[in-house]
C-alpha cells in the first residue's frame, strides 16, 4: 500500500487552521494523567470485585498480566473498560472475581496502588465507561504560545477535532493493522491468540476509518452533510440515514446530530447515495469488499463512529515550563488526537 494509506497521525490532515503552540508531551509519566469516568455507580454487592487502581508507567495489558500472575486468576476473568496509556499516570477500574477481596492488596508495587475496592453484580467490560478526564503538561512550547493558546482553544471549542484512532491503536510496531488487513483478504498469516486476532482486526477497521476521515477532511467535507450520510443523534446515539440534506445540515450545525464514519462489518448501518459511494471507494483502495468482514464475523461486527469530537471543558493554563491542559473526552476518543491539533507547529 502507498504511504498515504498509512494511518499514522503524523500523516493525517489537520482540521483547525489556527497555528499551534508546538511543545512535547510525555517527557515523564507524570506529564500525562488520565482518570476514568465510570459509566455507572457500583452497588457494593455482587460476585465481582472492582479495584480502582492508580498505575505509573505500566500499560493496561501489563497490568492484567500482573494481576493474573499474582492472584492466580485467568486473564479472561479480569475485566477492564479500556486500555490506558502506558507511559502515564492513570486511574482505571479493573474487576476480578470477588473471591480475591482478601488478597487484592498483594498486587501493589512501586508502580501500582489499589485506591478502592467495591463489589458489583456485573463484570466490567470494554466500553463500560462514560469517558476520561485528562491533565496533561506540555513542555518546550513555542515562544508565541501565550498569544496562540486562546486562539487555538477557541477554534477547537467551535469546530471540534478529528476523532482519529491514535497510533496506540495500531500496536507497538505500528503493524497490527497490516496484519488485520491481510486476514480480511484471506491471506495466510502467523497464528494468533484470540486477543491478538481481535486486536489486529480492530486495528484494520480503525485504519479504514482514519483513511475515510482523512479523505472527508481533505475534500472540505468535515462539517458538510451529504445525501445518504449516516448521522447519529447526539443525545441518544441513534443512527439514521440522511434524506433531507438542508434539514440535517441545520441539525448538525446545532450539534443535535453527529456525522459518522464506517467501522466496517456486517452489522454496520449502511449509508446511501453519495455517502455510500465514498465508503465503497475506501474498500476498493484496500482490495476489500463488504463480504471480507464475514470471514471473522464475530470479531468484526461493525458500527459507526463520529468523525468529530468536541471538547467544551478544555482549559489551558501557562506554567513555568510550558502549558497545562485539562479536559474530558467521551469513551473511545483519543487525547492524542486533540493534542495533535494543539501541538502542531505554528
Amino acid at each position: 500500500m502507498p504511504d498515504e494509506h498509512r494511518p499514522l497521525t503524523s500523516q493525517l490532515p489537520y482540521l483547525t487552521t489556527t497555528p499551534g503552540v508546538g511543545g512535547k508531551i510525555k517527557q515523564s509519566p507524570e506529564d500525562f494523567f488520565v482518570e476514568e469516568l465510570p459509566a455507572y455507580e457500583l452497588s457494593g454487592e455482587g460476585e465481582w470485585l472492582f479495584l480502582l487502581i492508580e498505575k505509573r508507567d505500566l500499560s493496561t495489558p501489563a497490568l492484567v498480566d500482573h494481576i493474573s500472575d499474582v492472584l492466580g486468576i485467568p486473564r479472561d476473568q479480569i475485566g477492564t473498560a479500556g486500555r490506558k496509556d502506558g507511559f502515564a499516570v492513570t486511574r482505571q477500574f479493573v474487576c476480578v472475581p470477588a473471591r480475591a477481596f482478601e488478597s487484592a492488596d498483594q498486587i501493589e508495587t512501586d508502580r501500582l496502588t489499589v485506591l478502592e475496592q467495591r463489589r458489583h453484580g456485573n463484570k466490567l467490560r470494554t466500553g463500560h465507561l462514560r469517558g476520561n478526564r485528562f491533565r496533561i503538561q506540555l513542555r518546550n512550547v513555542s515562544i508565541n504560545a501565550a498569544g496562540q493558546t486562546d486562539a487555538i482553544v477557541s477554534e477547537l471549542k467551535l469546530v471540534g477535532f478529528p476523532n482519529w484512532f491514535g497510533d496506540q491503536r495500531f500496536g507497538a510496531r505500528d503493524d497490527s493493522d497490516d496484519l488485520g488487513l491481510r486476514l480480511l483478504r484471506g491471506e495466510r498469516t502467523r497464528r494468533l491468540r484470540k486477543d491478538g486476532l481481535r486486536f489486529a482486526l480492530s486495528a484494520a477497521q480503525s485504519r479504514l476509518f482514519n483513511y475515510w476521515g482523512a479523505a472527508r477532511i481533505r475534500d472540505g467535507l468535515s462539517h458538510r452533510v451529504l445525501s445518504g450520510d449516516v448521522m447519529q443523534v447526539a443525545a441518544s446515539g441513534g443512527p439514521f440515514v440522511v434524506q433531507d440534506v438542508p434539514t440535517e445540515q441545520a441539525r448538525f450545525d446545532d450539534r443535535e446530530t453527529m456525522l459518522t464514519g464506517p467501522i466496517f462489518g456486517p452489522k454496520m448501518k449502511q449509508p446511501d447515495s453519495e455517502a455510500a459511494e465514498r465508503e465503497q471507494l475506501v474498500l476498493n483502495d484496500f482490495d476489500l469488499t463488504p463480504e471480507s468482514f464475514e470471514l471473522f464475523r464475530r470479531l468484526t461486527m461493525g458500527t459507526r463512529r463520529p468523525l468529530l469530537a468536541f471538547v467544551d471543558d478544555l482549559e489551558a493554563t501557562p506554567t513555568a515550563d510550558g502549558l497545562q491542559l485539562c479536559f474530558s473526552l467521551p469513551s473511545g476518543t483519543y487525547a492524542t488526537s486533540l493534542l495533535r491539533e494543539i501541538c502542531k507547529d505554528g
